[in-house]
């Protein structure tokens, strides 16, 4: 078996439209998608952002 990882930037607007564009260009089976939180601090208090996604994908 053999794996490979693929780095997705995204955005909050635009995460879901490029996730799934992305998922359906794939030939190999998803194992997992793990998102790359980073906290943020705004003047309202900490909060948290994605700024990328790793996707594990087994190929053939």
């Amino acid at each position: 078996m053999k794996y490979r990882v693929h780095r997705l930037d995204v955005d909050k607007d635009t995460m879901q439209d490029k996730l799934e564009q992305f998922l359906n260009k794939l030939n190999g089976e998803v194992i997992s998608v793990f998102p790359n939180v980073k906290p943020s601090f705004q003047f309202m208090g900490a909060t948290a952002k994605v700024d990328y996604l790793l996707v594990v994908e087994k190929t053939r």
